[in-house]
């Protein structure tokens, strides 16, 4: 098996890093979308917003490792990821009560202790929700799934590895993951520090596989 090699087994580890990110990162959005609905349709809108984001993630697992192979798109793949690493700094500088409000809504509870769940967020109906929960999920599932293709390079089992953990933890522990990164705002600046090195990397295998086709069209 490719992860008992040092370099599969390090592949795996910036693949789960990866995966507990990027999963609590979309589980945020899920619940700041959902933060403006009434108690009774959160649920529905989170439940949509999984659902959504599983299903989109088993799509992309299918044609994006097909598309890496097509030569540029490694490359163009790498670029993707630095501007997934700028939004994603740009998230984790969220306000705290922002924050607060979408693992509230995630978790239905009353953290700060105000007496109302996500009760500060402006009002809005399940379809807007919905819809942009959706087109939300529609990204940072592509993004997660070039990012676990990225790290996994050519070992394959790392690769499946990946991908279904990554499935498995946005329909099974997305609330649980949002919560910890909640807690520990360390853990999601290691997890960027991982995604930023691996579209790096895809970068520069990108421009070595593109250059010398470039240089036969120049010549």
């Amino acid at each position: 098996m490719e992860i008992f090699t040092a370099a599969g087994f390090s592949a795996l580890l910036q693949v789960i890093a990866i995966d507990l990110v990027l999963a609590g990162d979309n589980a945020i959005v899920i619940g700041l979308a959902a933060a403006g609905l009434p108690a009774e349709q959160r649920k529905k809108a989170i439940l949509i917003g999984v659902l959504a984001a599983t299903v989109l993630r088993i799509c992309f697992a299918a044609v994006t490792v097909q598309l890496l192979l097509i030569v540029g798109l490694l490359l163009a793949g790498g670029i993707l990821l630095l501007w997934v690493c700028w939004k994603m700094w740009r998230e984790l500088r969220t306000s705290h009560a922002d924050e607060l409000e979408a693992t509230e809504a995630l978790s239905n509870a009353d953290l700060d202790k105000d007496d109302a769940v996500a009760g500060k967020s402006p009002r809005k109906t399940l379809g807007q929700a919905a819809l942009q929960i959706v087109v939300a999920d529609v990204s940072m599932s592509l993004d997660n799934v070039l990012a676990v293709a990225g790290a996994a390079r050519d070992h394959f089992s790392v690769l499946i590895i990946g991908l279904v953990l990554s499935i498995a933890l946005m329909g099974l522990a997305a609330t649980f993951i949002a919560k910890l990164l909640h807690r520990h705002r360390w853990i999601a600046y290691i997890g960027l520090l991982i995604i930023l090195y691996v579209a790096l990397d895809m970068v520069y295998r990108g421009a070595l596989e593109v250059w010398p086709h470039v240089n036969n069209a120049v010549s």
